[in-house]
């Protein structure tokens, strides 16, 4: 019995020593850091996550949950208001808990964020909002290592980083971590200065490459002086440049500007910057080749100058017997040679552009041979509809304007223009169509009754798509129309890109006819994009490429 009581005080006292060291262990991994919104900071600890409280848009929903989102360890980043919140981290086996909080410091001066340390030479860092702190402790961070345990000469007083010399490898971004006390709670403040580490000057003047070459200059005509001058590295940098003309000892100052200047980052330690200086003679005289003109570049360190001097340039003349003939062999040649070349382009140019409207319209029964190939999108639209085949309105002004339908067909449905077209080419605007699947009898010759269908009619519209380019027969329908085209039969031949071209659009595979790939670059084309208004371009010029005599109905009796 006495051995139970005492084993039953022995758990009490273990269990409350237990709790109480895990609450002291988890109050001294508590952390409070504070970050100053617009600047640079990093997470004091690896691999931490912030954990938000995610609430549900659903009205349905029973409630929200947690979702940790992990930012990077050892990472400098802009601090903004949305990096606040808790944070729960993993170090050296323990999990450390923290606080951030992203605010505007007004104690901050804004130049404190950013130092200028030269190579060799000592020099310090202020810790940026020290002024912002409760107390004087300041602990310095580099590369997430504290700088009193790196091995490099420096010290510590206050608020200030001293380094007895500087490196390039110091370029970088310095943190320092203050003290603040806010209602009884203790936070750190963390704050970055951005070290940007530059050459010593060279205490050296500009240089100016030497080209002791006269310059040659048309007599009448204008002339640019150029000076290149390569200045050393300077932390103020302001070049200074002229222009003179001397003439018998008397320097005339010119009107000139700096036309270029190419000055590298300081970060990546350039030790020269490259500046142009330029003056403008109007009008070359003689005159002018009796003069010198002096370049003079300087700097806090010293000046340099170059100068130059002017020639006539000399002319080179053929003789007109040898000369003359010759340039126009070659000229007749080369265009002997891009005629032979382009010979079937030219030939489509002038049919399309030149030779419409000359043959008999009698001998023509349709308006338009529309050719196109339905896409998955027309298939749906056109579902359980009939294409239209009304007679063309007697009113010929009504049927030059496109109505409200039309406006709800391109606004509201969006329909694609191979539905569309027959709508308004033959319902608004009173054309004869042919359409294949509706003027053409089934059961003959396919390839007969395209090329005879084509033939009678005065114009053939083809609606190009991906769809069209891989359908062999609306690829011979265009192949046909290209060839009516040459033959000089009065046919109009019109292009309707649905789809931007582009090579793998007009090479598909297998790849097309090359005579169609060549006319495709040449012949009237048109660029459709879905949902245009009546008023659009598009509309306009299609109405301005129609035929102005429609075809005459047969009526039958």
């Amino acid at each position: 019995m006495e051995t139970a009581y005492f084993l039953f005080f022995l758990h009490l006292f273990l269990k409350g020593y237990c709790e109480a060291n895990h609450q002291t262990n988890k109050s001294d991994l508590q952390k409070h850091y504070k970050a100053v919104e617009g600047q640079n900071f990093m997470m004091p600890h690896c691999n931490c996550s912030k954990t938000v409280e995610m609430k549900s848009t659903s009205s349905s929903a029973e409630g929200g949950g947690n979702e940790e989102q992990f930012l990077d360890c050892g990472k400098v980043f802009i601090a903004e208001a949305k990096h606040s919140g808790n944070y729960s981290c993993y170090t050296n086996g323990n999990k450390l808990f923290f606080r951030l909080q992203v605010e505007k410091m007004r104690c901050l001066w804004r130049n404190e964020s950013i130092k200028i340390l030269v190579v060799v030479a000592g020099g310090y860092i202020s810790c940026p909002g020290f002024g912002c702190s409760n107390n004087t402790n300041v602990t310095w961070y580099k590369n997430k290592k504290k700088v009193s345990d790196q091995y490099r000469p420096s010290r510590e007083v206050r608020e200030v980083l001293y380094l007895e010399t500087v490196d390039e490898k110091d370029a970088g971004v310095f943190f320092c971590d203050t003290q603040i006390i806010e209602g009884g709670v203790t936070w750190t403040l963390r704050t970055g200065v951005e070290v940007i580490v530059i050459p010593p000057p060279l205490r050296e003047p500009p240089r100016i490459p030497v080209d002791n070459e006269p310059k040659e200059v048309e007599i009448g005509q204008p002339y640019t002086l150029l000076c290149k001058a390569l200045f050393p590295f300077e932390l103020n940098f302001s070049p200074k440049m002229e222009w003179y003309m001397n003439n018998d000892g008397n320097m005339t100052l010119l009107d000139s500007k700096q036309n270029s200047t190419n000055r590298e980052s300081l970060k990546k330690y350039m030790q020269e910057y490259e500046v142009i200086q330029v003056a403008t003679i109007n009008e070359v005289t003689p005159q002018h080749l009796t003069y010198t003109y002096t370049c003079i570049a300087s700097n806090t360190f010293g000046n340099i100058s170059a100068t130059v001097k002017l020639k006539r340039k000399i002319k080179v003349q053929w003789p007109s017997l040898v000369g003359y003939p010759v340039t126009s062999f070659l000229l007749v040649g080369g265009l002997g040679i891009i005629v032979h070349v382009k010979w079937l382009e030219i030939q489509l140019i002038y049919r399309s552009y030149f030779q419409n409207g000359k043959h008999d319209e009698d001998e023509k029964e349709f308006d338009v041979f529309l050719s196109y190939v339905w896409s998955p999108a027309s298939e749906e639209v056109v579902e359980g509809e009939i294409i239209s085949s009304r007679s063309p309105p007697n009113d010929e002004e009504g049927s030059l304007c496109i109505t409200n339908l039309l406006n709800e067909e391109v606004k509201a449905t969006k329909k694609p223009l191979e539905v569309l077209l027959p709508q308004v080419l033959e319902d608004q605007w009173g054309y004869r169509l042919c359409l294949l699947e509706r003027d053409v009898i089934p059961g003959g010759a396919y390839t007969n009754d395209v090329v005879l269908a084509i033939k009678k009619s005065q114009m053939l519209i083809c609606v190009l798509s991906d769809d069209y380019f891989t359908n062999s027969n609306a690829v011979f329908e265009l192949e046909s129309g290209v060839q009516a085209l040459l033959q000089n039969s009065g046919l109009k031949l019109l292009l309707l890109w649905t789809t931007k071209a582009s090579p793998s659009l007009i090479q598909p595979d297998p790849p097309l006819p090359t005579l169609v790939q060549r006319a495709l670059r040449v012949l009237p084309s048109l660029e459709w994009r879905s949902g245009e208004p009546s008023h659009s371009n598009f509309w306009k010029s299609l109405r301005k490429t129609m035929p102005n005599n429609k075809v005459k109905l047969v009526s039958v009796m």
